[in-house]
Order: structure tokens, then C-alpha cells, then sequence
């Protein structure tokens, strides 16, 4: 009767063991990691990680000088729960989202989701036409300016997500979002230091829609146009100069630093630009006399600010007209391709299709080499 009793008693256990298991599954056990890490060649801000049934998603910089990482579970099995790690899940592929950037529509629109996007900050500044005919017809809510979303509408909407932007670890705003049970994920891809590192965010959004073929094909074009673009820079024996930026606020000039990403796409196009040896990441601020020093003879004045005319060049300061380009009509800008309602395409495009913005690059400094193409964000000022 003991050894009966013994029996039952270990049967009852593993019973019990093995139905709580069934029921569900933890993202701390040891589900099967199918891959280490999926294949991001360039981008420096963001990786992700598949297991048996569930992605997790790792932000590696959301903003400047981030010193942790941000880390969600992304799944379709109601199966999966948060575990001892309170890392956040999502389930996917998502219905519903919110996006903070221009950048991120023609993301969502390459990949075929673009009817998912229910809110955004600002919908003037979306250029797409394909989008802006969705905000026409109301499907495409506004949320209020950059400084202050309309929290009150985002609730209404119930998004699955909301793709946010950041500065720094503080923002009350997304604290009441995820307060409220929207999960927020910060989008860091303005970060990244090379072109083909920020194109390659479409894997990003890839992940949340289970488009993970389609984001891998359509970057790999991009890829491979960008690439062939700068071999066909290289056979070009003419390398002229090059000036870009203009004087923004306080007479000082801002222009790319040498390690920039704006530069990054000056030395793929096989051109000389005059500040390429300068360390940093960002913008150099300089003085109106050193630039005219250094550039006043310079062949081309590639994006000059925020002007899109010689006039108004003249008119903010009479000095500009001292450089050459000025004088031979060698400025080009990207500022006055805009959308329906003002938003200037280039910002909104071209982070997605830097193939595109090299080839306009090439095109400007050594028009033989590409003799069929034209120019797609840049235009030469008049």
C-alpha cells in the first residue's frame, strides 16, 4: 500500500509540473534560441534576437549618451508572459501604431502597413502623398506639436505601440502613455553614423509587423544601389570642392563635421570636402571669415541651411555672394522639393533611400558619370 501511495503521489507531481508548464511559458526559460542575433550590418543603434516563440527587440541607444539598453518581447503566442526580467511584451504583428518622425512613414509604406498609422505630431510635415490622402480622409489623427502631444486623443486611439523619439532618459509624456498600458519604443535611428546604418531601421519596423522578408529584400536593393553608386563615384577623374552649410543664428556658420554622417555621403560621392579631415560627429560652428577663408573658391555649395533662394541668401547676409558657387550658380539645396503642406521630402525620404541622395550627389559634381539620371531631392537654387 506504501509503495502504491509512493507511486500516486509521484504522478500527481509531474502531473501538476508538466500542466504548469503547458499553460505557460515564461520569457525566462529556455525556449530555443533558434538564431543569436538577426543579420544588421550597418546599423549600430538597435539588434534583434529570435527564440522559439518570441523576438526580443534591444534598443542600444534610444538617445545620446545612453548607458542601457532598452528591451521589449515581441510575440504572437498568448502564451508568452512577462517574466522576472519585466521586460515589456507586445503582441505582434501590430494593428495599430504611432510614429513621432517623418523619417518612419515611408518605412511603414515600402513595407505595405502604411494603413496601421492611426496618430501622428504635426501632420503637416508628412509629404507622402499616399499618407497624406489617409490624413485627409481622417484615418491619420493629429496628436499636437513636437513639444506637446494631445495625450487625449493617443488614448482614444488605442495604438498597439507608439514609436517615440527622445533626447534623454526624462520625458513625462511616454511615462503617462505606458502609465496608461500603450507600450512605448524609443526609435534611436537618427543616431546612427552612416547612411546605410539609418536605412537599415526598416529592419526595426520589420519586426513588428512580421515583414521580415520583405524589410530584408527591400533593404538589400538599397544596399546594392548605394554600393554600386560609389563605385561609379570612383570612376570619376574630376573630384571637386565642395562648402556646405550656411550661417544659422548668432553669425555663426554650421556646417558637417569630417566624421559626420552628411560627410560620410561627400566621401562615398568622391568628392573633396573642404572639411573632411575635421573630427566629430555633428556640426562644426564657425566663424563667416574662416569659412570664406577656406571655401570662397570652393567648386559647389552643396545644402545651404534652410534657404532656397540666392535672394534670400542676400538677404540674411550680402556676404554670400563672395563665394564662387554663388557666382556660378553651383548651390544646390534640397529645401524647396515639399510636400502638399510644406514638409520638405528630403528629411522624410531620404533617410530610407540614401542610394537615391548619393547618386543626387554624383549626379550635382560629375553629371557624366550618371548621364540618365535626375536628381531626386536636390535642386540648384535660383
Amino acid at each position: 500500500m506504501k509503495i502504491r501511495l509512493l507511486y500516486i503521489s509521484i504522478a500527481v507531481v509531474f502531473l501538476t509540473l508538466y500542466n504548469s508548464c503547458k499553460k505557460e511559458t515564461s520569457i525566462n526559460s529556455t525556449n530555443g534560441l533558434l538564431k543569436n542575433s538577426s543579420k544588421i550590418t550597418y546599423a549600430k543603434g538597435f539588434d534583434i534576437q529570435y527564440f522559439t516563440t518570441y523576438k526580443k527587440l534591444i534598443i542600444k541607444k534610444p538617445y545620446p549618451d545612453a548607458s542601457k539598453n532598452l528591451e521589449f518581447i515581441l510575440t504572437s503566442s498568448p502564451s508568452v508572459k512577462e517574466g522576472t526580467l519585466s521586460l515589456k511584451t507586445i503582441q505582434v504583428p501590430v494593428k495599430n501604431i504611432v510614429v513621432t518622425s517623418t523619417t518612419h512613414i515611408p518605412m511603414l509604406e515600402l513595407l505595405g502597413v502604411e494603413k496601421s498609422l492611426v496618430g501622428f505630431q504635426d501632420t503637416n510635415y508628412i509629404s507622402s502623398e499616399k499618407t497624406r490622402k489617409r490624413i485627409d480622409s481622417g484615418f491619420v489623427r493629429e496628436l499636437g506639436n513636437e513639444a506637446a502631444m494631445n495625450t487625449e486623443v493617443l488614448f482614444e486611439l488605442q495604438p498597439d505601440v507608439v514609436i517615440g523619439f527622445a533626447m534623454n532618459s526624462v520625458n513625462k509624456t511616454y511615462n503617462l502613455i505606458e502609465k496608461n498600458g500603450i507600450p512605448v519604443i524609443i526609435n534611436g535611428d537618427w543616431l546612427e553614423e552612416t547612411p546605410l546604418g539609418r536605412a537599415e531601421w526598416i529592419k526595426f519596423f520589420r519586426v513588428l509587423f512580421d515583414k521580415e522578408k520583405e524589410a530584408d529584400s527591400l533593404f538589400r536593393k538599397i544596399e546594392q544601389e548605394y554600393l554600386a553608386a560609389i563605385i561609379i563615384a570612383k570612376k570619376a577623374r574630376n573630384k571637386p570642392s565642395i562648402l556646405s552649410g550656411a550661417i544659422m543664428r548668432n553669425d555663426i556658420w554650421s556646417l558637417p563635421a569630417g566624421e559626420s554622417f552628411v560627410a560620410q555621403f561627400l566621401e562615398d560621392a568622391n568628392v573633396n570636402y573642404l572639411w573632411k579631415d575635421s573630427k566629430g560627429k555633428g556640426s562644426l560652428q564657425l566663424s563667416f571669415e574662416s569659412v570664406l577663408d577656406k571655401a570662397q573658391k570652393a567648386d559647389y555649395w552643396i545644402a545651404p541651411g534652410y534657404f532656397s533662394s540666392k535672394a534670400q541668401l542676400i538677404e540674411n547676409n550680402p556676404h554670400y555672394k563672395n563665394f564662387a558657387a554663388f557666382k556660378t550658380n553651383n548651390i544646390y539645396t534640397a529645401s524647396t522639393k515639399k510636400g502638399a503642406t510644406g514638409g520638405i521630402i528630403y528629411y522624410e525620404l531620404g533617410p530610407t533611400r540614401p542610394d537615391l541622395i548619393l547618386k543626387d550627389l554624383i549626379k550635382i559634381t560629375n553629371p557624366n558619370v550618371l548621364p540618365n539620371y535626375k536628381l531626386s531631392f536636390f535642386e540648384q537654387m535660383k
